[in-house]
């Protein structure tokens, strides 16, 4: 067969411009997307975020312990930071949401219990209060000892949130790191059983 084989008068069926797939075309075949995995961390330094309006998308307070070697956040159940008292640090924890559409909880400090609390704290409060309404950066700044707040100049359209349940999303963030009884292996890594 000839190489410079002709398919008719019309366009060549061949030519990439016309086989590539327009970037929505899941949109259109009926996929929906399944989410699997919600992050427990803080946004970073460069993602702007907004963080869900609905009070009914936030736990707070929440018993929460904190591994920063692992970068881990478990869950208590109220019994188990009973249990704990000196192991847990009271948290909200707020449905938040990325330019790119990753959803994950940001686990917010609350004071303790003689109501004293850090600037850390508190300006990362404030920046997400702000997120309710606008898209913010939060960035740390050592030598204010607090976070800055960075407010998108550009006019960004509202995220899109998941169509999912609030208790869903706790349970896909939680799903090995949720503590509920004394032989979680947690609890026996924190008195030294393991």
């Amino acid at each position: 067969m000839s190489e410079n084989l002709q398919y008719g008068t019309g366009p060549d069926p061949f030519n990439p411009e016309s086989l590539r797939l327009d970037p929505s075309y899941a949109d259109t075949v009926g996929v929906k997307k399944l989410l699997l995995t919600v992050p427990v961390r803080k946004p970073n330094r460069h993602e702007f975020v907004r963080v869900h309006p609905d009070a009914s998308y936030r736990l707070e307070p929440a018993a929460t312990i904190e591994l920063k070697v692992e970068r881990e956040t478990y869950l208590l159940t109220p019994s188990m930071a009973l249990a704990l008292p000196d192991e847990f640090s009271p948290a909200a924890l707020l449905t938040t949401i990325n330019r790119q559409g990753v959803l994950f909880l940001w686990p917010l400090k609350l004071p303790g219990v003689d109501g004293k609390e850090n600037e850390w704290h508190r300006s990362a409060r404030e920046a997400a209060e702000k997120a309710k309404t606008d898209w913010v950066r939060v960035k740390s700044n050592m030598s204010l000892g607090a976070y800055e707040l960075f407010v998108a100049q550009g006019d960004l359209p509202d995220p899109e949130w998941p169509d999912l349940p609030f208790k869903e999303i706790l349970r896909i963030a939680f799903q090995e790191r949720y503590v509920d009884h004394p032989d979680h292996p947690l609890i026996k890594r924190l008195l030294g059983e393991v």
